[in-house]
């Protein structure tokens, strides 16, 4: 102890002497230090720095979340000389607080993992959930236990959630009970709740909470897509938009307003997550085919316009634009000190007073306006931001809100907080939000926004879209159906042996593959398909088309062994596979929904497609290949033009070809792939035959090609090996057998399945 007071002495002396009084003294890493975890800094030991303490899942850190370098080179808060820094065990909120029942175990705290069980005493039922755990960030699973009794009551009781205390047991029309935390617990949810006369109360379900405790994605992603979707829903519309989570009348405009805090309570690292959130979330709301305009900024004690509206507007930009500006701003010298959170609103307030200008008051009125804030609520300049707020509601209101009850413009605004940091500032942030049902109010850990936009998707809105898809940085087993829920692998009992084979789902009951995946003498018995869609991975075959024009033997005097054109053929199931994110068809050339898919307005073509999805004269593309349990992604570029020729000659050094002529073998039908200049392309393997060669556009996938046969044998099934000089892979292009795909897919004199719409190409 004698030996740590006078080492800090000695280090503010000497900072004294060494700056002679005019600099500020930088901090030490001097006691600092956590058990169990570590830290980082926002701007290393310098004066203004914050430390920002991290533990592992199911911990967080005690006695401070953070600490700020002060002028004088102390910390704040200082290190504390008998508490230690250290992860802490996740605690969960009292439960014992429910009334006319026994909770078990009964214990004086309850922390990650423990799990209780409730009864209810004789003549009172139960409602909610008879067992719960405490979860790693700090709440119960399953839903707060009620004890109840039929007593006559127009509402029921609406029970004390676990860490709260109620005041009033009287359940009748215009009762109110009123609900306050005990200890150092923060409330969130309704303080006060009226018994309606349709039984309903009023408000939203209170709980109780330590500051430690974070929403997971899956609670963020439901509560917001729920409450954005009935604010933005209407009953006008139009088939182009079906099935999108954002939804607009034909005739409104949405504008969407995102700020981002980038000051130094928020780390560099974690600003760089929050920037692909940001992407994510309006990738998500283009591929459902909605064009919003944006406004996008980040902001510290300054705001940094990365997007303006009012470009939109006047159609300088686009939506790829806007991603790349978001992907490529960098604070680098920015100033990231303080934090005007009023300056925000107010910045946002003047676009949507531009905006009403520019338009006219009357087509205003269709203008719907979604603000989306992420900060820790930190603001030490400005002042209050709820002076601007207030600007905000009277513009889009139009000045109804004080006059008509209920607010018939209640509608057009919404503004939704996003909580993120290491230390997050309740009180100021909670009365930001603007919305007259559902949740407003978010609090999450920035490296799970990725995870809560993926599962924004609602399932029953979507099922008729194609090609949707979940993209992760780091896949695992679990998220890989969601990078590929179209996957589908095909196993062939032949000659007494069983040949494996890829295929992509095209439709519920249609999977695509390479006809010499079904050779002659095969039938539908000895076909088995392996798609996971929740319901049983092994599907049975009903029945099985080839390509009519499809001959393997049809070169054989003109000196191919083997012919593979027109090797392609589809699979019909005896059931349909159950649309989900795990499982949904991929988008296949020369239909509408790919189109929709591609963003084609109007009457679209072939053509068209193919020119945006085949631009290029070496085209990137991938396919997939299996090991184990596990997938991998394989890339490859397409040799197109004038690229073409010298990519199909290596089809002469194949075996079994002997012909003079590569078109001979590689007829118009192909693309080719492979080589290693001008880029080293993976080669495929045993296995891969039939599989899907796609390409994603936004958050859709479009397979343009069947992958059919190559020049060498490389690898086995499952490897991921790069082309030699001379390997080359050979893939049916699917824009050259649209009759055959129409004729089976577009079928709509039969009623087994839906049938695909197909463009007149």
């Amino acid at each position: 102890m004698v030996f740590s007071v006078y080492w800090s002495w000695l280090a503010a002396l000497s900072c004294l002497l060494i700056m002679g009084g005019e600099v500020w003294c930088d901090c030490t890493e001097h006691r600092v230090e956590i058990e169990g975890g570590d830290y980082v800094l926002t701007r290393q030991l310098n004066s203004g720095s914050t430390l920002i303490y991290r533990c592992p899942d199911g911990f967080y850190p005690y006695p401070a979340l953070t600490r700020v370098c002060q002028l004088n080179g102390s910390w704040k808060p200082a290190p504390k000389t008998f508490v230690r820094q250290r992860c802490r065990l996740v605690e969960c909120p009292d439960p014992t607080v429910m009334e006319h029942g026994t909770v078990s175990p009964p214990q004086q705290k309850y922390f990650v993992d423990n799990e209780t069980t409730y009864e209810c005493y004789s003549g009172y039922r139960l409602r909610g959930s008879s067992r719960r755990v405490c979860l790693p960030n700090g709440k119960w699973s399953g839903a707060t236990p009620i004890c109840s009794h039929d007593a006559g009551d127009n509402c029921a009781d609406p029970g004390i959630p676990p860490g709260t205390s109620r005041i009033g047991n009287m359940f009748g029309i215009d009762d109110t009970v009123r609900y306050i935390c005990n200890g150092n617990l923060y409330l969130a949810g309704s303080s006060e709740r009226k018994c309606q006369e349709n039984g309903q109360w009023t408000g939203q379900e209170p709980a109780c909470y330590y500051g430690h405790t974070y929403d997971t994605p899956l609670e963020v992603s439901e509560a917001f897509s729920s409450s954005i979707r009935e604010r933005l829903t209407t009953t006008e519309t139009d088939d182009t938009q079906e099935g999108r989570k954002i939804r607009i009348s034909k005739n409104g405009t949405l504008n969407i307003y995102i700020a981002m805090d980038i000051s130094e309570s928020i780390h560099t690292n974690e600003v760089g997550q929050a920037k692909e959130a940001v992407i994510k979330l309006i990738s998500k709301i283009s591929s459902f085919t909605v064009t919003p305009n944006y406004e996008i900024v980040f902001f510290s004690s300054e705001i940094h316009e990365i997007v303006s509206i009012l470009n939109f507007f006047n159609g300088k930009i686009r939506l790829s634009d806007v991603k790349r500006d978001i992907q490529t701003f960098d604070i680098g010298e920015k100033n990231t000190a303080g934090t005007d959170l009023s300056l925000v609103f107010r910045h946002f307030w003047e676009k949507i007073s531009a905006i009403k200008e520019r338009v006219s008051e009357e087509k205003f009125k269709e203008h719907r306006h979604v603000i989306i804030v992420f900060t820790d609520g930190g603001y030490n300049m400005g002042g209050s931001p709820l002076p601007n707020v207030e600007r905000i509601k009277n513009t889009v209101y139009m000045n109804q809100a004080n006059t008509i009850e209920p607010n018939p413009r209640a509608d057009y605004l919404d503004i939704y907080i996003f909580a993120v940091g290491a230390e997050i500032y309740e009180s100021d942030l909670r009365p930001l939000t603007v919305g007259t049902q559902g949740q407003h109010y978010f609090k999450l850990q920035i490296k799970d926004l990725n995870q809560t936009f993926d599962e924004m998707i609602d399932e029953e809105d979507v099922k008729g879209l194609c090609g949707l898809h979940r993209p992760y940085e780091t896949p695992d087993k679990y998220s890989q159906r969601r990078m590929y829920p179209w996957m589908a692998f095909i196993f062939i009992q032949s000659q007494g042996r069983t040949l494996s084979c890829t295929g992509s789902l095209v439709s519920p009951q249609f999977v695509l593959t390479a006809a010499h995946c079904l050779p002659f003498g095969v039938t539908q018995k000895n076909v088995k398909v392996e798609i996971d869609d929740g319901q049983g991975r092994v599907k049975t075959v009903k029945n099985f088309m080839v390509h009519p024009q499809f001959n393997i033997n049809l070169k054989k005097e003109a000196g191919v062994k083997e012919f593979y054109d027109y090797d392609v053929a589809l699979i019909q199931l005896d059931e349909d596979i159950q649309i989900s994110s795990i499982a949904r068809p991929i988008c296949i050339p020369g239909t509408k929904e790919t189109s929709d898919a591609l963003q084609l307005v109007g009457d679209s073509t072939c053509q068209q497609q193919e020119e945006r999805l085949l631009k290029d004269h070496l085209e990137k593309l991938s396919f997939l290949t299996k090991k184990g349990s596990q997938i991998y992604e394989k890339d490859v570029h397409a040799k197109l033009g004038k690229n073409r020729d010298e990519c199909i000659s290596h089809a002469l050094e194949a075996e079994g070809i002997t012909t003079t002529n590569p078109k001979d073998a590689v007829t118009d039908n192909f693309l080719c792939t492979g080589g290693r200049t001008p880029f080293r392309d993976h080669i495929a393997c045993t296995g891969d035959s039939g599989g899907a060669v796609f390409k994603n556009y936004e958050h859709r996938t479009i397979q343009v090609a069947a992958v059919s046969w190559g020049t060498k044998v490389l690898c086995k099934s499952g490897d991921v090996v790069e082309s030699d000089d001379s390997s080359r892979d050979f893939h049916i292009n699917l824009f050259r057998v649209q009759d055959f795909l129409k004729s089976i897919l577009g079928k709509d004199d039969q009623n087994e399945y839906v049938p695909l719409t197909f463009l007149n190409c």
